[in-house]
């Protein structure tokens, strides 16, 4: 604990670095994600194509990735930039396979009620798949979101601020307390950016709720009736 206080304004520092870097990924990630996912849905020649191109990203050596970056984008090997860019992939790859089985989970008779009320493609898509794919985009926005926090302290290996600093610090130090603390903050922050994107997910898309209360409505009556015989 003393060390804890003695570096205080260090750690506040490093977490909030740590947070800026992983925003953006997980944002600009599901932003890409949705509509290719909705394109390997709509598509079903582009379906294999893209889930394979998405599967084999995830493959490749995070290290690497980043290490490549610059060369890449033309950045300096210490630009945050390359960081974001390289979780902004691995959060496409995880997102996009969610998202092709989010549209695929929306029944087709759904879709031709929509048409038959007056609905185009585009207007179909934002008001009547979007909305019901949304629980499913949900919890692979989830996945991605603690994917993301994790992933981001991999940026001290190339110099980068954020807590993976505490883990290459302390290590280098054969310090335990100094690496518990940046193992328990990247927790901590996985742990809120995951309640907070259920907060985000009760307010935005509170028919989820109402739909799984139905279902368990639908299956007490059966369990009531399966006791009674």
């Amino acid at each position: 604990m003393t060390w804890i206080f003695a570096n205080f304004e260090q750690i506040v520092m490093l977490t909030r670095d740590h947070i800026l870097l992983s925003i953006p990924p997980i944002l600009l990630g599901f932003i890409l994600a949705v509509p290719i996912g909705y394109i390997a849905h709509r598509y079903r020649v582009s379906r294999g194509v893209l889930l394979t191109v998405s599967g084999l990203l995830y493959t490749i050596p995070s290290l690497a990735l980043v290490v490549a970056m610059p060369a890449i984008l033309g950045t300096k090997i210490l630009d945050p930039l390359n960081l974001v860019a390289t979780l902004t992939i691995y959060a496409i790859a995880l997102m996009v396979r969610t998202a092709a089985d989010a549209f695929d989970s929306i029944s087709p008779d759904v879709r031709q009620s929509a048409t038959a009320m007056g609905y185009g493609p585009w207007s179909r898509f934002w008001k009547v798949e979007l909305p019901l794919a949304g629980p499913v985009l949900l919890a692979g926005l989830r996945v991605v979101s603690a994917s993301t926090v994790s992933l981001v302290t991999l940026g001290a290996l190339v110099g980068l601020s954020g807590l993976g600093y505490l883990f290459t610090d302390g290590y280098q130090r054969s310090f335990a307390t100094e690496i518990l603390t940046g193992v328990v903050l990247t927790v901590v922050i996985a742990v809120v950016f995951d309640l907070l994107l259920i907060l985000l997910g009760r307010v935005v898309l509170p028919w989820a709720k109402i739909e799984a209360v139905a279902r368990t409505g639908d299956r007490a009556p059966r369990r009531r009736k399966a006791v009674t015989a």
